[in-house]
């Protein structure tokens, strides 16, 4: 059984941290299986998701979001150089994308780092032992992130929504659509639906 998960997300994005801990529980669930992060890179500076969702977010999901980002909640958010980092750690050291993105949405929901220059990184950088170019750290998208763009596209094409965080499921030749809303609250529950429908395609 050759099993892929794909997770279309912005960090910038509080519905996408309340998504992750999806994204953890069904990777410790199927450590064989492939995860691919792939980062929207929705936020280039202009708005954010604001204090109403970021509310929202935390209360079906339990999270916390620390007292800094509440702070600048409702500030402009940028996560290009985000999205550039992710993409090079998929191409360069896919093992650790997962942990990679919850350290970076640990710095941005609980100690309110913007992720908004090159010294932001530093502490994630030199934790996980990565060696992005400065490239990664340019405030347009770099080319890793806009392959990453072009497999959402695709994605996107095939379950026909544009919207963010999205999880899809690929089981052999079937793929899973998973609602991730109906398991904000209860992550490891996605693990038991997922296995209902992996049984079902059997």
């Amino acid at each position: 059984m050759t099993t892929e998960l794909y997770f279309i997300y912005d960090s910038h994005c509080p519905w996408s941290y309340a998504a992750t801990p999806l994204v953890n529980a069904l990777q410790q669930a199927y450590p064989d299986m492939n995860v691919h992060l792939l980062h929207s890179a929705h936020y280039i500076g202009k708005d954010s998701a604001g204090e109403e969702q970021m509310q929202a977010a935390a209360k079906i999901s339990g999270l916390k979001f620390g007292r800094d980002h509440l702070r600048y909640v409702n500030s402009p958010k940028n996560s290009i150089k985000t999205a550039n980092l992710m993409g090079w750690v998929q191409s360069k050291q896919a093992d650790k994308q997962l942990p990679v993105l919850n350290a970076i949405q640990r710095a941005h929901f609980i100690e309110g780092n913007p992720l908004d220059n090159k010294h932001d990184f530093t502490d994630i950088v030199e934790k996980f032992k990565l060696s992005p170019s400065n490239k990664v750290f340019k405030d347009e998208l770099s080319t890793d992130a806009e392959y990453v763009l072009e497999d959402i596209e695709e994605i996107q094409q095939i379950i026909g929504t544009t919207g963010f965080p999205v999880m899809v499921m690929t089981v052999n030749d079937n793929a899973i659509f998973i609602d991730h809303s109906q398991y904000l609250s209860d992550p490891q529950a996605v693990v038991a639906a997922v296995e209902k429908e992996i049984a079902a395609i059997k």
